[in-house]
């Protein structure tokens, strides 16, 4: 009898999973925001979806629906989210257009940032903030430090 893998295949040791309203929207958007796959879902009780999953790259998403009885919702019903899922991507420039058009809100236009990456920020209808990034260069920890040190300020928000 062959043993039981204790981390599935084709899982990481961290999987983000997804509280959505619309669980079943979300899949499709994520679909066209990102090229997710869709993995599998689990139908219960009138539609909603009591798991699914999708692969993003390399990675596996998890989903569900919101069940406020048990205590599990989503962003938008706790008006908003403290956690970012972070996706690096071959070209976070054109990978932020596309969830654009699919419907996500820029929060953050894709720029160079001081540690090597090109960066931004968006949060896609469900309320969940994604930040998307492609390494450009390879810098030391001195390196990254001194570049910030040199930063502009942030403008106080109004």
């Amino acid at each position: 009898m062959a043993q039981v893998k204790k981390i599935p295949e084709g899982m990481h040791s961290i999987t983000p999973h997804l509280v959505c309203a619309g669980a079943a929207q979300a899949i499709e958007f994520y679909k066209k925001a990102f090229g997710a796959v869709e993995l599998m879902r689990l139908p219960g009780p009138e539609g909603k979806l009591m798991h699914a999953s999708v692969r993003i790259g390399d990675s596996v998403l998890m989903l569900v629906d919101e069940f406020p009885e048990f205590g599990s919702v989503g962003p938008k019903a706790l008006k908003g989210s403290p956690v970012t899922i972070h996706l690096y991507v071959e070209d976070a420039d054109a990978q932020a257009a596309q969830a654009v058009a699919a419907g996500a809100r820029l929060l953050m236009p894709v720029s160079e940032m001081f540690w090597g990456d090109r960066y931004g920020q968006l949060e896609d209808p469900f309320g969940h903030r994604w930040s998307l990034a492609t390494h450009v260069r390879d810098l030391t920890p001195e390196q990254m430090a001194e570049a910030m040190r040199k930063m502009p300020p942030p403008e106080p928000k109004r």
